[in-house]
């Protein structure tokens, strides 16, 4: 008998962005609360998932996480399309039903809010949290890893939106979510060295 622990639940997190508006600085490795980036998303995640997935750019950015244990670190095998060539390379190597996706850059995320994606799956292909109709969370959100390999094999769009669209897609209110993260801390995307000075200056961050 296998002694192999089932994969149910797997985490991909993007980290191979250009980091352009951050002046090159690896987001990543940006600190908060005494902690990188990266550590406190796997930390956060390794409560309510079953394996971590880095996805970098290219083999040399992989070698930048060779210090962090429990975690896997792979490469896009689409270079230069965005997130969604992130999205197809770390859905390759998951082996969970689903796949929470994240992006580096995002300190706050929350395991209960993660949990909650989760457990809302049921027979959907995707749970997206939502602002409204226009304003949604696509990389902060929980994706049926076999309607993922069916359509990121050929895909016409560079956008995760039509992808979306054209699944059958839950949209959970953000206001749903509050119950975990009454400020909705878990959507705070640092984008600039300004926004990772107003976290840690304590001053009011609205996601």
């Amino acid at each position: 008998m296998s002694t192999h622990k089932k994969i149910a639940r797997s985490a991909v997190i993007l980290v191979g962005g250009e980091a352009k508006r951050a002046q090159g600085r690896e987001k990543y490795f940006f600190v908060y609360e005494g902690k990188t980036f990266i550590e406190r998303l796997i930390d956060t995640l390794q409560s309510v998932v079953d394996e971590i997935i880095l996805v970098a750019k290219d083999p040399e950015q992989c070698k930048r996480f060779s210090h962090i244990t429990g975690v896997r670190c792979i490469h896009d095998l689409r270079p230069g399309i965005g997130p969604i060539g992130g999205l197809h390379a770390g859905t390759q190597a998951a082996r969970g039903e689903f796949i929470f996706v994240c992006a580096c850059d995002m300190p706050c995320v929350d395991a209960e809010v993660v949990r909650y994606l989760f457990d809302a799956a049921g027979d959907s292909d995707a749970v997206i949290p939502s602002w409204n109709y226009d304003m949604i969370e696509p990389l902060h959100a929980v994706y049926r890893r076999s309607v993922l390999l069916g359509y990121l094999e050929d895909h016409p769009s560079y956008s995760l939106r039509p992808m979306i669209r054209s699944i059958n897609t839950r949209y959970v209110m953000v206001d749903e979510l509050r119950t975990f993260d009454p400020a909705l801390k878990t959507f705070t995307n640092i984008n600039k060295l300004d926004d990772l000075e107003q976290i840690n200056g304590h001053a009011p961050h609205a996601p």
